[in-house]
């Protein structure tokens, strides 16, 4: 009997301290959303962005890989090919249409690794909440990012949302070092994109003292040039 007194006491004990802790803003661990909005992890894979190259051009090259490799089968593309006289990407077809269903994405990224062209990359926003199943599809319009380098969003006026971090990309796509190689660390592997120019390595990758260091070297908008081609 005594003992299961002994125990309510401290289970009592850790809830009273919580409480207080709570009361005191010390432990808190909620945030005043919308008002606050939480700070994503540096790999969070929110909503999906088509990028453009810094001239304007389109990344997306209407390759369909995004389509295929989509577990969820969520992403759906039409190429088309490019004008002569006013071409939209630099490869010989463009995604003409581009339409992803949020409903059915599992945000798992696989689309994002299959692109050869860096065209489709995720962002941290995920407030995407909708009344109805229409607005839930994304189509060219709202995933294309601007010539100035802005994101569009499917309501641009929503409280609910921090459009700003449309304009974040995600760690991942910035990791450097594949497979744990020194030789790697702070090379930049991917192109320069429309309104950020080229992205800074993932912090943790370089350590965190080089990532926010990081400075956009003269040779590094050749993201071809490796290590191993320079021996």
């Amino acid at each position: 009997m005594m003992g299961i007194i002994g125990d309510l006491l401290k289970g009592m004990g850790v809830t009273g301290r919580q409480m207080i802790a709570t009361i005191f803003g010390d432990g808190m661990i909620t945030t005043e959303y919308p008002k606050e909005f939480r700070e994503k992890p540096d790999r969070f894979h929110g909503r999906h962005v088509l990028n453009r190259y810094e001239d304007g051009m389109e990344k997306c090259i209407g390759c369909e890989l995004c389509a295929g490799a989509c577990p969820a089968r969520c992403i759906y593309v039409r190429g088309k090919e490019n004008p002569a006289d006013a071409p939209v990407s630099p490869g010989e077809r463009f995604g003409f249409v581009y339409e992803i269903n949020m409903l059915r994405c599992i945000f798992c990224a696989l689309c994002v690794e299959a692109c050869p062209t860096e065209a489709i990359t995720m962002t941290h926003l995920f407030e995407m909440s909708t009344t109805n199943r229409e607005d839930a599809i994304y189509t060219k319009t709202e995933l294309l990012i601007n010539e100035d380098g802005s994101a569009n969003h499917m309501f641009p006026d929503d409280r609910l949302a921090n459009l700003s971090e449309l304009l974040q990309a995600d760690g991942w796509m910035r990791a450097t070092a594949p497979q744990g190689r020194v030789e790697y660390e702070g090379i930049p592997g991917w192109t320069p994109s429309a309104g950020v120019g080229l992205r800074p390595p993932e912090v943790g990758q370089s350590g965190d003292a080089a990532a926010r260091d990081f400075t956009l070297p003269d040779d590094a908008t050749s993201p071809e040039v490796q290590p191993d081609e320079e021996e």
